[in-house]
């Protein structure tokens, strides 16, 4: 057991008064056996008023309106969490999933489904062609084997890069480019996982750094293995998914787990930059 704290500040400037229209703030950790929140608070600037749901996928939302014009948009949360190692259940697949390829039970079939379904059809050959290189079809492998192998695979075959634009680059481009950032190495082993017959999701969440670095928001996959449930890989740092990964949404596309989203109105010239500062650190 240990805990985090995690701040997270997301200022947006504009060169003058804008209006902003409904936000979307995806900031709390996802709560559950393994990781309890102890302490937390939120605010938002301009003047606000927030409610609380929870999306299809049980992700917690902040639904953010705005009461008044201003020339600046500030999102904050801080919260301590309670982490709880659970290095047991890590390693429990069920029989019928311990060696690759399988078959989802019955049980689960209609559930899985779009977790199985590619989100980026039209780069299939490229990432199925790509993927030889660690699987040939009828192989029979340990599943835990195969998908560590994914995960250092993408790790040593593209170059991270630090991206400050929106979005993801869809598969092909990250081979084309074979740099990337978290999201674009979460996004290409979700798909590569898929094009095996796996379910995958995308994770955003938050990851404790080395010592003397302040930690930041991070993108990973989750693959659904039976008997082990939801298991993380960290293809960005070669990593399975630990207790230094905090998670706060999962959802089958990217988009669908972004930390904030919404719209304002005012001048096309009035925007002027961004902000986020994030620290995770060890209490």
């Amino acid at each position: 057991m240990h805990r985090l704290r995690i701040i997270h500040e997301t200022e947006y400037f504009y060169h003058e008064p804008v209006s902003f229209g409904r936000h979307f703030a995806m900031l709390r950790p996802r709560e559950g056996h393994d990781l309890h929140i102890e302490e937390g608070q939120s605010e938002a600037f301009p003047k606000s008023s927030v409610r609380w749901l929870r999306d299809i996928y049980g992700n917690s939302i902040a639904v953010i309106d705005f009461e008044e014009p201003a020339d600046r948009l500030r999102v904050f949360s801080d919260c301590l969490v309670t982490i709880y190692d659970d290095e047991q259940r890590k390693g429990v697949v069920d029989p019928s999933a311990q060696s690759f390829p399988f078959q989802y039970g019955a049980h689960e079939q209609i559930e899985i489904i779009p977790y199985r379904v590619p989100s980026y059809p039209h780069d299939g050959r490229a990432v199925m062609d790509w993927l030889t290189r660690i699987y040939q079809p009828g192989e029979l492998v340990p599943t835990l084997d195969l998908l560590n192998k994914l995960n250092t695979a993408i790790f040593e075959s593209f170059q991270y890069v630090r991206r400050e634009e929106a979005g993801v680059q869809v598969p092909c481009r990250t081979l084309a480019l074979g740099t990337g950032s978290c999201r674009d190495y979460a996004v290409f082993m979700m798909e590569a996982a898929r094009h095996l017959g796996l379910a995958s999701r995308f994770v955003t969440g938050y990851i404790l750094m080395g010592e003397g670095q302040h930690g930041a928001t991070h993108a990973w996959t989750e693959v659904y293995i039976p008997g082990a449930g939801w298991r993380g890989f960290d293809p960005t740092n070669n990593k399975v998914a630990g207790s230094e990964h905090v998670s706060v949404g999962v959802a089958r596309e990217h988009e669908k787990a972004s930390p904030l989203s919404g719209s304002w109105s005012g001048s096309s010239g009035a925007f002027s930059h961004m902000h986020v500062s994030v620290q995770v650190f060890s209490q």
